[in-house]
This record gives structure tokens, C-alpha cells and sequence, in this order.
């Protein structure tokens, strides 16, 4: 147990001591991967709001279909419930349609305006709501092609735009990040060799000695790990920070702006997958800029 204690502090004294050298190199290293992680965790938050608003109005782009006179919305309902990736089936009789519509045209006597039209002029409807706003164009494409069906309608527009952003928006952010990661990488490589040769003659010494290569290089290992860990915290402070500060001001708008600041809220369990996400990725890029550096050294 001593010597697992003694061990653990020497590890934590060299890395301190090569953080120490690194200088503003250090903050270089810590700079680069706080703009990748901030960038990444903006992508993520953009991802998860845009979705989210999506679902919210998609429960309002729901597909209608208006059945032929003769056919009865609950006699299809067991055939759309059947299609993939919808999940709730209203049917709407053409009675209780045509109350709805007479009370919002405000006539109190629903028999006299049935009477004037010679009966009741709609037909049934049955509103599908889809799984996600994807899937509305097929569902409303295999509504169509049921057998009593007259037309279906919805929102093509404006659900194949919102799609569409959502799927550019992720693929603009998988490319940045992917350049931001290996310049991060880069970054921290160049710094770990840097520290490396500036203790070189120390590393010939404990070769010398006998020590492990494992031994030696662990501590720089140890330290690009400690960039990923810095610049994740900073890049979840500034991300907390700028969340908080337009929920405050929102709350101080019309609102509107008030609806949208809550549809951009984080709930307590995105906020732990961010955090752990961030940790994660800078972990992982530390850990490989500071691998990429001591191999070099490592195999001569």
C-alpha cells in the first residue's frame, strides 16, 4: 500500500513539474481544446433544442385525412394505427366536425344550419400523429394510397425545411469538429515533445537507471490528459454561463421569446451527458496528442 501511495505522488509530482515547463504553451494546448469542446457542446445543445422544437411542432403538423363520403373514420383507424412510426390515431366524425365548426363560426343553432345546407356537408377526419417530423411525408404518402381516403394534408413545406436544417446543421458541425479535433491534437503534440526535450537529460538518467518507458512517459501522458480536463471545464463554464444568461434574459422579453428560451432549456439529464461528453472528448484528445508525442521518443 506504501509503495502504491508512493508511486501515485511521484506520478502527480512529475506532472505538475511538466505542466510547470510547458509554460504558455500550456495555455496554447488548454486554448485550443476549450474552442473544440465549447464548439462541440454549442453543436450538441443546437442538436438537442432543434429536435426538441421540432417534436413541439410537429404535435401541431399533424397529418389529416379526409375520408370519402361513405367511409367512416373508425372503421380505417386500425389500418393507419398499423403504419410505421405513427402514434396516436384521432378519428373526427364529420358530426363532431361540423359542431366544432358551426360553434366557431359562433351559431348557436346548429339544427337550422344543418337544415339551410340541406344536412351535413363534411366528411370524417382522422388526424395522425407521426413519431418524429421525418416521417410525415411517407405516413401522409401511404395515407393516400388507403382505400377510402379521399385527401391528406399537411405542412409539407415547412417540416422538410426544419428537417433539413437539422441535417445540415449536423453535418457543418461533425466537419468542424473534426478539423478543431486534430488541430487540438497537433497542438498538444507539439507541446508534450516540447516539455519532453526540455527534460531529456532527466529521461536519459532514469534510462540509465533502468526505468520502464512506461515509467517515464506516463507522467506526459498523465499531462496531455490534464489539457482535455482543463479545457473541459472551462468550455462547460462558458456554456453554463451563456445557457443562464439568456434564460434570465428571455425571461424579460415577450412571450414568445419566452416559449422558445423554454424549448432551448437544457433538462438535468442533457446537462449531465454535455458535462460527461465534454469530459470525455477532452480526455480523449489529450490522451492522444500526448500518446502521438512520446511514441516518437518512446521507440528510439
Amino acid at each position: 500500500m506504501f509503495s502504491f501511495f508512493t508511486q501515485v505522488d511521484y506520478l502527480l509530482r512529475e506532472t505538475l513539474l511538466g505542466l510547470r515547463r510547458g509554460g504558455w504553451m500550456n495555455w496554447a494546448a488548454i486554448s485550443t481544446i476549450t474552442v473544440l469542446l465549447f464548439l462541440f457542446g454549442v453543436s450538441l445543445q443546437s442538436t438537442w433544442q432543434l429536435e426538441r422544437l421540432l417534436n413541439q411542432f410537429g404535435s401541431q403538423l399533424e397529418v389529416s385525412a379526409y375520408l370519402q363520403s361513405g367511409f367512416q373514420a373508425n372503421d380505417l383507424r386500425a389500418a393507419v394505427v398499423a403504419i410505421p412510426n405513427v402514434v396516436e390515431v384521432t378519428p373526427i366524425t364529420k358530426e363532431e366536425a361540423w359542431a366544432s365548426l358551426v360553434q366557431d363560426l359562433g351559431i348557436s343553432n346548429i339544427e337550422g344550419a344543418t337544415a339551410q345546407l340541406r344536412g351535413n356537408p363534411l366528411v370524417d377526419e382522422l388526424k395522425v400523429k407521426a413519431r418524429d417530423s421525418e416521417a410525415v411525408p411517407a405516413i401522409a404518402n401511404q395515407l393516400e394510397q388507403l382505400e377510402g381516403v379521399d385527401e391528406v394534408r399537411y405542412i409539407d413545406e415547412a417540416v422538410t425545411r426544419l428537417a433539413q436544417l437539422n441535417e445540415g446543421l449536423r453535418w457543418t458541425s461533425i466537419m468542424v469538429i473534426t478539423v478543431l479535433t486534430f488541430t487540438a491534437t497537433a497542438v498538444i503534440t507539439t507541446t508534450i515533445r516540447l516539455i519532453v526535450l526540455a527534460r531529456r537529460r532527466e529521461i536519459e538518467v532514469m534510462q540509465l537507471v533502468g526505468a520502464t518507458r512506461t515509467w517515464i512517459y506516463l507522467p506526459f501522458i498523465l499531462q496531455g490528459a490534464s489539457f482535455g480536463i482543463a479545457g473541459a471545464a472551462v468550455a462547460w463554464g462558458l456554456l453554463f454561463t451563456i445557457q443562464t444568461f439568456l434564460a434570465e434574459l428571455a425571461q424579460q422579453q415577450a412571450d414568445f421569446i419566452q416559449f422558445l428560451a423554454q424549448g432551448l432549456s437544457l433538462n438535468s439529464q442533457q446537462l449531465i451527458v454535455l458535462a460527461t461528453a465534454l469530459l470525455g472528448l477532452g480526455t480523449l484528445v489529450g490522451l492522444m496528442g500526448s500518446l502521438l508525442a512520446v511514441r516518437k521518443f518512446s521507440l528510439r
